[in-house]
């Protein structure tokens, strides 16, 4: 049996210099070594449809609370990101479980300076229909989930989406954002509590094994009484699901059903559902971010993970999906966008499994690019 390596052991072994875990892969035990943590500091080198090239850093850890009794992995990244499209990225993101499993506090924050494309409104828009929105964003979103029974979890949140400074260039030019509630969207804010389920026995989210589940529901209620401009609500769906294959391999057929939908109001149009604006920005592989726009979005992805090399440093992936936003204001899907590719995986960190992921996939209507992630894309 070969032990699984990372990167940092073969530049060790090829320079033949012992790096410890590595020059930015620190481990440290305390002393008694109930938990374990290893930080990571790297550099931020990127490239997709709606950033352009883009440069910066991250910070990310990764830990178990406790090592005494089965605790899954905990993680948090902090990045700041600036691209070749004058925009500035500032995330913090963070899922904590606590001894045993019995809670898990999951943030997402976010400062965005972000000008992007967007393509209008419903499944029939084409690439003439672009515009540029320059807008400034503030997102807050906090839950807590408390254990029910093993990896059921019912939590409740909070989620902020402001967005100001918003306006469309050229100005001259009728979009269906100016015709989407008038153009009247300068500023806006939707605010409110969320009521969550939750199931997950994937145990380390970044690079979940065979035989792993993850389900997750999000209910989120926007009010005036919560600071909201209007009353509207959502519904998201997330469903993942991990086989090893062939059965005793460490190769994994993985399968993501992810699903939103919006009700009971007029969501601005920045908060309508959109095509790459799940929680971690990955749904829709081979569409620029916010390709597809409506009040609902459904997608279906299969991704197939396998090793390269015997040490696991190496991998691939192929995979496919396909989207669909209905008609607006309607629950009418009647067009769906399907798109391939193929990818490689590094291993950065044998401690945590950690992979990075370099994807090129091709949609429809020549629509193509690469996408990079730290860890698995679902």
């Amino acid at each position: 049996m070969v032990r699984p390596k990372d990167i940092f052991d073969v530049l060790a072994k090829t320079f033949r210099k012992k790096l410890g875990a590595d020059s930015i892969e620190i481990e440290y035990v305390n002393p008694d070594s109930t938990k374990v943590t290893a930080l990571s500091l790297l550099p931020y080198v990127n490239y997709s449809l709606v950033t352009n090239w883009a440069f910066g850093g991250k910070v990310g850890t990764y830990f178990y609370l406790n090592k005494k009794v089965p605790t899954d992995m905990s993680t948090t990244d902090f990045g700041v990101i600036y691209t070749f499209r004058h925009q500035l990225l500032v995330k913090a993101k963070s899922s904590i479980w606590t001894k045993a499993n019995k809670y898990n506090l999951i943030g997402d924050w976010r400062f965005m300076k972000y000008p992007s494309l967007t393509y209008g409104l419903g499944p029939g828009t084409t690439k003439s229909d672009q515009a540029l929105i320059n807008y400034d964003y503030l997102r807050i979103y906090q839950n807590i989930f408390d254990e029910v029974s093993g990896p059921f979890y019912v939590g409740i949140g909070y989620k902020l989406d402001y967005h100001y400074n918003v306006f469309q260039f050229p100005i001259d030019f009728i979009s269906d954002f100016e015709k989407y509630k008038e153009g009247n969207q300068k500023t806006t804010i939707a605010s409110g509590p969320t009521l969550n389920f939750l199931y997950d026995s994937r145990g380390n989210c970044m690079n979940p094994l065979g035989g792993r589940f993850y389900g997750y529901v999000n209910y989120r209620y926007n009010s005036p009484i919560f600071g909201s401009d209007n009353s509207w609500q959502s519904l998201i769906v997330d469903t993942r699901k991990y086989f090893n294959l062939p059965l005793k391999s460490t190769n994994v057929l993985a399968f993501w059903s992810y699903n939103w939908f919006t009700f009971g109001g007029d969501p601005a149009y920045l908060d309508l559902p959109s095509t790459g604006w799940d929680d971690s920005d990955n749904q829709g592989r081979g569409y620029i971010q916010g390709r597809l726009r409506s009040n609902n979005l459904i997608s279906f992805e299969t991704e197939y993970r396998f090793s390269i090399t015997r040490n696991k440093v190496f991998g691939g992936v192929v995979f496919g999906n396909v989207q669909s936003v209905s008609q607006m204001k309607t629950f009418i899907f009647d067009k769906a966008y399907p798109a391939v590719g193929l990818g490689l995986r590094l291993k950065i960190n044998k401690l945590t499994n950690t992979n990075l992921s370099v994807d090129y996939a091709v949609g429809i209507n020549g629509s193509r690019s690469i996408f990079f992630n730290v860890g698995e894309i679902f």
